[in-house]
């Protein structure tokens, strides 16, 4: 494990779109305390600015109403990555315990988890957070619970999977010949040896939960105002889009470049900690 370590450590495709994320989220912390545009985080409007493009004095430029763009952008990226963490550890904390039980127990109790799993993953991907935020309203929090909920099944059977697996295996078979509860299994065998393609997973769901969260808050059941999140900056702007090219640009951009930092540590983590890799 200490070899992976070094690997992840040394792996350039990993090192950079980290340092680019954890500067997003230090700079959306920072924003309140050092942008010159503060206000423009707690509602504030100055029509009398008006729209005006990039400039040394506003960076992005300024919206319809005046706001800062670069500070509202920079300041979204808490909202876009909260979503993004969030929501995947909250499919985590449900799938994984329940494909371990499924690929443990076997028997009824696989076959009631998994058909459970099925139904959920019936629904396409997209239209279960669409109603769930429908019924308990458009917010932030309920976005990550129904992106949850509809992503939970692809962990439970990931989990799954790993436990058939090492619950086969000769060191698993030994350690219940010497009295090893359930329990024991879990925690020293399969979860060890089986968090990697989970790992995998979740860091390269985080960019589709970004993507889908701007979606849900584009057609107006995300993040509401005053609250400041990219979709939301995006569905604000787009009726100035073609009048004002900046308003929408930047928003757009940092969801890309977002989405594309957590793929590219999803592959670097894969060539890393992916079977094929030799620890």
């Amino acid at each position: 494990m200490k070899s992976a370590a070094n690997k992840i450590f040394i792996n350039k495709s990993i090192l950079f779109p980290v340092v680019f994320l954890l500067f997003l989220f230090f700079l959306a912390l920072c924003m309140p305390l050092i942008s010159p545009y503060s206000d423009d985080l707690k509602g504030a409007v100055h029509f009398e600015v008006g729209p005006t493009p990039p400039s040394l004095a506003h960076w992005f430029g300024t919206d319809i109403a005046g706001r800062d763009i670069f500070t509202l952008t920079a300041y979204a990226s808490l909202s876009s990555l909260k979503v993004a963490i969030g929501s995947i550890f909250i499919s985590v904390l449900i799938g994984v315990p329940l494909g371990v039980v499924a690929g443990l127990e076997k028997g009824w109790i696989d076959e009631v988890i998994m058909r459970m799993t099925d139904g959920f993953l019936a629904f396409p991907p997209l239209i279960l957070p669409i109603t769930i935020t429908a019924i308990l309203g458009p917010s932030l929090n309920n976005v990550m619970i129904g992106i949850a909920i509809s992503w939970f099944p692809w962990y439970a059977r990931i989990a799954r999977s790993q436990a058939l697996i090492i619950s086969e295996t000769d060191y698993v078979s030994v350690s219940r010949c010497f009295g090893a509860t359930k329990y024991h299994i879990i925690k020293n065998h399969i979860v060890p040896n089986g968090i990697n393609p989970v790992i995998i997973q979740a860091t390269i769901d985080a960019g589709y939960a970004i993507l889908m969260s701007s979606g849900l808050s584009f057609i107006g059941l995300g993040s509401q105002p005053p609250d400041v999140e990219w979709g939301l900056l995006i569905t604000q702007s787009r009726a100035q889009f073609l009048s004002y090219w900046w308003v929408v640009l930047f928003p757009g951009l940092f969801i890309v470049f977002s989405v594309f930092s957590f793929n590219l540590i999803g592959d670097g983590l894969r060539s890393t900690l992916g079977p094929q890799s030799k620890f």
